[in-house]
């Protein structure tokens, strides 16, 4: 009986270990609010997403001892009823984290409170930037801040060439939070915001539509959307009711809506067919998809009236990876739970004073910012209280009911069609063609400009003033219609500019002033009007200034530019005796003289190798003349060598080239000095105190002022016809010495009075005469490209059509004729000396070569001659008769004057009867002919 016993004690022990163990497992419940609008497609992600990591993760750590336990709170919307929440939760249920609110607004409040309770609250919606984590310790943003996009945004617009957007957005602290960067990125990138549209949350579609209208009637044709998915949908699909969803709109959508755009209605992305999109790019994975099988599945059961289009987004894995780093973070603390349980009375149930601080608050806060890991949404890390890494955002477009992608965009490498997965680094430059092609609004596969001229609105007012020079413009008004019409030059180039657009642009004329009235005096106020916006676009004679170029913008000019003298010409009679030195340079005439010596030194010396008689002579005045001035030789004082012959020929056409060119060059001097212009510079007319003109009213006073000109010695004149005669009269006689204008008004002076005056100058750069528009008016490269395009014979056709073709012999500068450099003639003097040089040298080799035959000839006569004398027997008489006639013959000739006749041998018989030549071995072996035939006789 004592084994039963046992057996039953033993049991009970079992039992009551059994049951202390079921004790310590239990975990200690961390108590967590979940705030959210429940009945928004946000709101709905995101409980499935953290409701389905709160399963997950104690699913996969079973043995923690801590366990988070939701309550789940419906904002509606509203930031009272969510602060609501917020309090009662902390009453009722003393959470100790709160996970939300969904709006930025609402995270300010309830982060306010939990700075005095030091709950830890952490976000993964308020996107805002205007939250900050310095006025906020206790707010955790587990999302990206809106200013993270911003610059792919302007990245876009620049890769385009966009120059100008408007801001749309909603008044909410989510929608303007995002202004201060977005605008600053722009200015970046040189990019204009002329507008921005505000849309109030209480907007209906009849304010939208007004709105809408708004922005139709602008030029801007660029828009940049940030606004709740909501009031997205709602401008979207008005906006495609009044056509703004046609040919030639843009529209970027910011990644608020983006991220979750696979969740709106179907209609509603149709009608969103063309819009671009920022939004944040998570890397496909294996674990994602399986995820994403489960969260559709969990969805569908905790909505099962919901559409079955919505999708999960990167906001429920923004949501799913906060709900789990929370859930680690309590594990790393080890919270323990209180057991009291006791809930706030209701009388302090609003009271914040009476609420008690959670004691863990800033260990709990910490642990969730240091906890570090790779989640769905990609790398999560909290630091600084906000998830700031932002590796890659993904650029979209909408089409159909769906959407494409067309590119990447990094910090490091901006734009790229495509994205290397393994390294996270862009493959191509950061460039528009770089991106694959965008199907448009109104399914246009062209690149919009970005801007267009209305079309329902007012034509292009053209504001036109009459000139003084009405060759340029010239208005008239029609009194019956009172519409206006311009001519003139002006007004040519600016219609046939408007031809080539690559656009159809509608205007009208807008007079300013009268033709009694206008004057340049006016011009100032004449291009102020723009900057007023009373027109669109000052056409005329306008010069582009820099105090105009203070409030308007100017295309490239139309005429030619730069400020001149207009001045009389005089006939100045040359009266310098060296004048005739002039035509050629100072190193041409030294030149000319030392080769001229050279050529004739190395005549002379061919002809003196040559042994010309007439260089054989004592020195005397005509052997000096011969030497240096041999081309004036008398007729029998012939060159008599062929390489002197070629030498000479060759200077001889030298010298008629730079005769001839002597002779022109002279003629030409004294031809262009008599037309010379009375003043070539501005300050010799200050310096002699002469008067000067200029057309009344411009802008050329102040300039002759600023060179130092007196206002005593400045004239004003209003017509061409008073310059005339101020010119007539000159300075001494009431009139003027010279005028002072721009040049395409002296051209058109010149065009009917040119004879007798001339053009000098330009004495003060000027860029010349455009037309104004707007600061950033994207007309005006447009404008300008066309103003380019204008080349060619119909520039040519305009200009002679208003300036006539006349005299324009003294338009331009005078001067005199330059004079003629030794480099001038550089080839001709190279080949002239290197055939003097090289005769010279064939001479001398030819004298070495007849010296060696010489030589070699009298060795061979010696020889010979020794021979002879040791045949005969009376060798003394011989020899005194060799003597004798060494003595009656004297010294040779030369070799090449006079005949040697060959000498037959001599037999022994006879030798008695010659001289012997024995001895003469150093004489000339040479005799006269005479003798030479009489010992041939003999023999």
């Amino acid at each position: 009986m004592e084994g039963v016993p046992r057996a039953i004690l033993l049991l009970l022990l079992i039992v009551d270990f059994g049951a202390a163990q079921n004790t310590t497992r239990k975990a200690t419940e961390i108590h967590v609010g979940l705030i959210l609008n429940l009945d928004s497609l946000v709101g709905k992600v995101a409980r499935t997403s953290v409701s389905l990591a709160v399963e997950d993760f104690y699913a996969t750590h079973p043995n923690y001892s801590t366990k988070l336990v939701l309550h789940i709170r419906d904002s509606m919307a509203s930031d009272v009823q969510a602060a609501s929440a917020a309090i009662e939760l902390l009453g009722n249920y003393k959470v100790q984290a709160i996970i939300g609110p969904q709006k930025s607004s609402e995270a300010v409040f309830i982060s306010k409170i939990a700075n005095i309770t030091q709950v830890p609250t952490v976000s993964f919606t308020a996107t805002s930037s205007s939250l900050t984590s310095d006025s906020m310790p206790y707010f955790v943003r587990a999302t990206m801040n809106d200013s993270a996009q911003v610059k792919s945004i302007a990245s876009l617009m620049q890769a385009y060439g966009w120059r100008e957007a408007v801001l749309v957005y909603d008044d909410t602290d989510y929608g303007r939070g995002i202004l201060p960067y977005l605008s600053d990125a722009l200015q970046e990138n040189d990019i204009r915001v002329p507008y921005r549209c505000v849309i109030p949350l209480s907007a209906t579609s009849e304010n939208i539509m007004q709105e809408l209208y708004k922005l139709i009637k602008m030029q801007t044709r660029v828009f940049i959307v940030h606004m709740s998915s909501t009031m997205t949908s709602l401008l979207f699909t008005k906006a495609k009711e009044v056509g703004m969803m046609n040919k030639g709109f843009v529209w970027i959508i910011t990644d608020g809506v983006a991220n979750i755009l696979d969740s709106l209605n179907p209609s509603v992305i149709e009608a969103m067919n063309g819009v671009l999109g920022v939004r944040y790019h998570v890397p496909i994975s294996k674990d994602l998809d399986n995820f994403s099988i489960r969260w559709s599945r969990k969805y569908q059961r905790d909505n099962p009236d919901e559409s079955p289009f919505n999708k999960l987004s990167i906001v429920g894995l923004w949501g799913y990876d906060a709900a789990w780093a929370l859930a680690q973070a309590a594990e790393k603390v080890g919270i323990s739970s209180t057991k009291n349980k006791r809930t706030w009375s209701n009388k302090n149930f609003t009271c914040l004073d009476s609420m008690v601080n959670f004691p863990n608050g800033h260990e709990l806060l910490t642990s969730i910012v240091q906890n570090k890991f790779r989640g769905l949404s990609g790398d999560f890390d909290l630091t600084d209280r906000q998830q700031l890494k932002v590796s890659v955002f993904q650029i979209i477009n909408v089409v159909g009911r769906g959407w494409r992608e067309i590119g990447f965009w990094t910090v490091e490498s901006g734009l790229s069609r495509q994205l290397n997965q393994n390294d996270l680094k862009i493959t191509g430059s950061a460039s528009m063609p770089d991106l694959n092609p965008v199907i448009w609004p109104g399914e246009s596969t062209e690149i919009p400009r970005g801007w267009e001229i209305p079309t329902i609105d007012k034509k292009l007012r053209v504001g036109v003033l009459t000139s003084g020079y009405p060759q340029y413009i010239r208005t008239l008004k029609d009194p019956v219609t009172n519409a206006t019409s311009a001519s003139g030059l002006s007004i040519d180039i600016f219609e046939e500019a408007v031809k080539r657009l690559p656009f159809a642009l509608t205007y009208e004329y807008v007079a300013f002033g009268t033709d009694d009235t206008a004057s340049p005096g006016s011009y100032n106020d004449f291009v102020y009007q723009v900057y007023l916006q009373k027109i669109d676009i000052a056409v005329g004679d306008i010069t582009v200034r820099y105090n105009r170029t203070l409030y308007v913008d100017f295309t490239i000019p139309y005429t030619e530019s730069g400020v001149v003298l207009l001045v009389p010409v005089k006939e100045d009679m040359i009266n310098n005796m060296w004048i005739f030195l002039k035509p050629l340079s100072t190193g041409m005439w030294f030149g000319s003289i030392i080769l001229f010596m050279y050529t004739g030194l190395v005549v002379w010396l061919l002809e003196y190798l040559n042994g010309n008689k007439h260089v054989h002579a004592p020195f005397s005045l005509k052997q000096l003349g011969i030497t240096i001035f041999f081309s004036i030789f008398e007729e029998k004082e012939k060159l008599e060598r062929f390489l002197s012959r070629i030498v000479l020929l060759v200077w001889m056409f030298v010298l008629l080239v730079l005769t001839s060119s002597y002779t022109a060059s002279f003629a030409s001097m004294l031809t262009v000095q008599k037309l010379s212009p009375t003043v070539t510079d501005v300050l010799q007319l200050q310096k002699r105190g002469e008067y000067v003109g200029f057309h009344r009213g411009s802008y050329i006073e102040g300039l002759l002022v600023d060179i130092g000109f007196e206002r005593s010695k400045i004239r004003p004149y209003d017509t061409p016809d008073d310059f005339y005669v101020a010119l007539s009269k000159g300075s001494k006689n009431g009139g003027i010495s010279a005028l002072v204008h721009e040049a395409p008004y002296i051209k058109l002076f010149l065009a009917n009075y040119s004879k007798g005056y001339t053009m000098v100058g330009p004495i003060y750069k000027s860029v010349g005469f455009a037309f104004a528009l707007p600061k950033q008016s994207p007309l005006r490269a447009e404008i300008s490209k066309a103003i380019l395009n204008i080349t060619g014979e119909r520039i040519n056709e305009i200009e002679k059509k208003w300036i006539s073709n006349g005299s324009h012999q003294n338009e331009d500068k005078i001067a005199g004729s330059g004079a003629i450099t030794f480099g001038s003639f550089g080839g001709l003097f190279l080949l002239t000396g290197i055939v003097t040089t090289c005769s010279l040298f064939v001479a001398m080799l030819m004298k070495r070569c007849k010296e060696n035959q010489q030589i070699a000839g009298s060795r061979g006569d010696d020889q010979n001659a020794c021979a002879h004398g040791q045949q005969e027997e009376t060798g003394d008489l011989v020899e005194e008769k060799g003597e004798q006639n060494s003595d009656d013959n004297g010294n040779c000739s030369d070799l090449e004057n006079q005949t040697t006749l060959p000498v037959p041998p001599i037999s022994n018989a006879n030798s008695d009867q010659l001289p012997d030549n024995k001895n003469n071995n150093t004489g000339c072996r040479c005799t006269q002919t005479n003798k030479a035939t009489s010992l041939a006789h003999t023999s």
